[in-house]
């Protein structure tokens, strides 16, 4: 979907454009005490196995974000990943998605890892009230007219 000049949507045509092999991943950080941290890697956090927990709300969320971006084109999405990196203070959640269609995947791997991290604040927010979520960023994205892009690593 797209809006024209007096701010009215309408859906873009993505007939013309080619079915190609499509992928993009994304990256956001939940920012914590390291006794979170801590108890997240031990699963010692009341609500259950966090990680888990993320990675499911992650692909669901991928799977459905046309559902909550009123412009964004629904596409077959063919396999969702969402991996984390635990650090002292943090857990980056990174969220891989592909598809082969007309349009890409950027909001898909994003609402993928967004969500994830969004369910790691929520089962650990009785635990740690300075939880942030950061960093948000589509980091590749490949296929389509424009091709590959990569992120510059100094974020």
């Amino acid at each position: 979907m797209h809006l024209d000049p007096i701010g009215t949507p309408f859906a873009r045509e993505v007939g013309p454009s080619e079915v190609s092999s499509r992928r993009a991943m994304a990256r956001c950080r939940v920012t914590m005490l390291p006794e979170t941290t801590s108890r997240i890697a031990s699963n010692a956090i009341h609500k259950g196995d966090v990680l888990a927990a993320a990675r499911i709300a992650g692909i669901q969320a991928a799977k459905r974000a046309a559902e909550l971006l009123p412009m964004c084109h629904a596409v077959m999405v063919g396999n969702v990943s969402v991996n984390f990196q635990i650090g002292d203070t943090f857990v980056e959640v990174e969220a891989h998605v592909d598809t082969v269609d007309r349009t890409g995947v950027e909001m898909e791997a994003l609402m993928g890892a967004t969500v994830a991290a969004l369910c790691i604040y929520d089962m650990c927010k009785s635990a740690d009230r300075t939880m942030t979520i950061e960093q948000a960023a589509v980091w590749e994205k490949s296929g389509g007219r424009s091709g590959t892009w990569r992120r510059a690593l100094d974020l």
